[in-house]
């Protein structure tokens, strides 16, 4: 026979119609419509908890307190998952457990029991055809289930007694399993809360551990509690007590209640409040932030702390203030060598290093421009001003054209070699500075500890070195400008009056010509028409220097080397020079050999031969000397053509070759010329791969021209 349980049933205070009303929402209604177990059901409570919500001996020993509360043999305990009915917990025959241990919803007076929401008594089960086979034997028995529900009224499972034997269940007894019920819900209920404060907790584990600030939590002791993965990586295990070399934003050592959990267990609320940890020479910057945990009662229970490590951007700002600071050096400094020492200075404070060097390329060397070393660390035994091409670190660096990083320079095999360094110097960087042309210079800097290479310092320093190559090739250009501003003004002046003095001469006698009868034509025409035609040749003679002087630097004019003999033309020019002057109180000296060929353009040379023993002659007083010499070295041909009149200045010496230039020797007499001798005769003389100079004593001054005797 099978019935509800009466409305009394129990102490519980739970009734029939309470689990019917808890159960409604789920479907659970009236035992005859068999309604299925809500979906929700076996969302919520699958198999994977419902495994952990009682643990086999508290299973046990709650079915084995209902057997004996309801005076049955046998008791158990028994969960949902899925369309299935799970056994958790048992007392009793244990014969039986095989076939209870995992029973459909559908087959079972357990599920018989879920479906309903309501408890089952059963007298004796051999009078109900719908109670199944295999659990009651059929010649009777006797079974009480009461359903065990969640705090949200939700069926999870059921408790229930039975005996192999037909028996009355007393309300007493039917109350005892409904208390068996309630103490399943609560040991439910006490085992979902502490699974969703695990989930709760792992899912807090996993948010602490990817951030990327450290987080640690103490008691109301001070004790830590918690440390998330990113401030064990900071600080270790122990931030609070074991992490030694903190300093607040001054430097000054930071004491351990000035740490954040400390400060926020007294009731502070700590703000970006900067630290920094030092290990060796790396030093770590951090903002650090704390505050209390207060309990319910307001007391404070424990307290939080995060520090954000601030380093990089730290690192960035000191990056960019180098490379302002580098970019006012230039900016303001006439030369590299004027910006060298504050361009270092900036290089050494940014990076905290000890020395640094920039070095330049000179005549086939590098030489030590500027050196700048941080103030009160000694940076070691001097090195030399100039090194050799790949000699040393910047000698090595302008070989390979590459930055080279040096992780120590103590070791054998490093490029810097015992006597250039101390043992103080470790780590070394070197970058070439390049121009427009190529490789210019070398940026060295040295620190005092063993560092591994760093790609955000190799920018800064390649970008530094960049800023160098623009600054020189900058005043390169500006350099070159003022030079062609002032050639173009001397230019224009000399050439001006030199142009304008024949054509002066020109038009000035052509108008006595015009002007002139016929008697002063006849007598004074023939000698007009010599002065004109003789500053008509010296204008030509302007003309035709531009012309040679300009096609030359175009690369225009085709100078062809063919083997003449050099002698041979100076000897005729000497010939036909004294022929122009003779009963001029000059006197010519030559000391010529018989013959000496070069590859050389005749006409070319002919005419730098002209134009020195001209000048020659034009700058000697009267009763003085010109010598012209032609000898071989073996290797070069060496043309000196001098002459008596007083020393070129050295200070003058190089500006007679850049055009338009006189000395001031020159200044003081009228003397006919372009001022374009020295600087054609150069630029014919290097198109022949040879050399021009100057030289001078107190007898006067000697223009040597050098020519190579074979073609190179």
């Amino acid at each position: 026979m099978l019935r509800d349980v009466p409305g009394d049933a129990g102490r519980s205070g739970r009734t029939p119609a309470a689990f019917a009303r808890a159960a409604a929402p789920y479907g659970g209604t009236a035992v005859d419509e068999h309604p299925r177990l809500p979906a929700a059901a076996t969302e919520l409570f699958g198999p994977a908890l419902h495994r952990g919500v009682l643990t086999s001996g508290s299973a046990d020993q709650l079915a084995a307190l209902t057997a004996r509360a309801t005076g049955a043999p046998s008791a158990c305990i028994q969960f949902a998952e899925g369309d299935r009915l799970r056994l958790y917990g048992s007392w009793g025959v244990a014969a039986d457990w095989d076939e209870v241990t995992e029973t459909g919803l559908d087959d079972s007076l357990g599920g018989i029991v879920m479906r309903s929401g309501q408890a089952l008594l059963i007298r004796d089960a051999g009078d109900d055809d719908r109670v199944p086979d295999g659990v009651l034997r059929r010649d009777g028995g006797a079974y009480l289930g009461v359903p065990v529900h969640d705090r949200m009224g939700l069926v999870l499972g059921v408790c229930c007694a039975y005996d192999h034997r037909p028996r009355e269940w007393t309300p007493e007894q039917v109350a005892a399993v409904a208390e068996a019920a309630d103490v399943a819900m609560l040991l439910i209920g006490e085992q979902l809360a502490r699974h969703e404060l695990e989930q709760q907790h792992r899912f807090l584990d996993a948010v602490l551990d990817s951030l990327h600030d450290g987080v640690s939590a103490c008691d109301a002791d001070g004790q830590v509690v918690f440390v998330n993965e990113r401030m064990r990586k900071l600080w270790g295990d122990l931030p609070v007590h074991d992490v030694t070399g903190l300093t607040d934003a001054s430097g000054l050592p930071l004491p351990e209640q000035e740490l954040g959990l400390f400060r926020a267990l007294r009731g502070e609320q700590v703000r970006d409040t900067p630290i920094a940890a030092h290990h060796g020479r790396r030093t770590r910057f951090f903002l650090m932030d704390a505050q209390p945990i207060h309990g319910p009662d307001g007391r404070v229970v424990g307290a939080v702390q995060a520090v954000q490590d601030v380093t990089r951007q730290r690192r960035a700002e000191r990056f960019r203030s180098c490379e302002l600071a580098v970019t006012t050096a230039l900016a303001e400094a006439p030369s590299i060598e004027a910006a060298g020492p504050r361009v270092l200075a900036a290089v050494v404070a940014t990076l905290d290093w000890v020395h640094a060097e920039l070095w330049t390329v000179d005549d086939g060397t590098i030489r030590a421009a500027a050196r700048w070393s941080a103030p009160g660390r000694p940076s070691g035994v001097p090195v030399p001003e100039r090194l050799a091409y790949g000699q040393g670190l910047a000698g090595r660096a302008w070989q390979v054209d590459k930055p080279l990083w040096i992780r120590d320079v103590g070791r054998p095999q490093s490029l810097i070699s015992p006597d250039t360094s101390a043992d103080l110097l470790h780590t070394a960087l070197a970058v070439p500075v390049h121009d427009g042309t190529g490789t210019i210079g070398v940026l060295t800097v040295f620190a005092d500890s063993v560092e591994d290479p760093e790609d955000e310092l190799l920018a800064l320093m390649s970008g530094i070195a960049a800023h160098l190559g623009q600054f020189v090739e900058r005043r390169r250009v500006e350099d070159l400008q003022r030079q062609l501003t002032r050639s173009k003004n001397e230019y224009l002046g000399l050439i001006g009056h030199e142009l304008r003095t024949p054509l002066t001469s020109i038009s000035a006698y052509t108008e006595l010509l015009r002007e002139a009868d016929e008697a002063t034509l006849v007598r004074d025409g023939p000698r007009l028409i010599k002065v004109i035609e003789r500053n008509t040749n010296q204008l030509r003679e302007i003309i035709n220097e531009l012309l040679e002087l300009s096609a030359l630097d175009a690369g225009h004019a085709d100078v062809r080397r063919t083997p003449m003999d050099l002698a041979a033309v100076v000897r005729d020019v000497v010939d036909r020079t004294r022929d122009a002057i003779d009963g001029a109180p000059v006197i010519i000296d030559a000391d010529l050999p018989g013959e000496l060929i070069v590859p050389g353009d005749r006409d070319r040379l002919r005419h730098i031969v002209e134009n020195l023993l001209g000048s020659a002659v034009r700058f000697s007083p009267d009763g003085g000397r010109v010598g012209v010499s032609l000898r071989s070295t073996g290797r070069a041909a060496e043309l000196a053509v001098s002459d008596a009149a007083a020393d070129v200045p050295w200070a003058e010496r190089e500006q007679m070759f850049t055009g338009h230039f006189r000395t001031a020797r020159g200044h003081d007499r009228t003397l006919p010329g372009s001022g374009l001798g020295l600087t054609l005769s150069r630029a014919v003389v290097e198109r022949h791969q040879g050399s021009i100079e100057l030289t001078g004593g107190d007898s006067g001054t000697t223009v040597l021209v050098r020519l190579p005797l074979e073609v190179r």
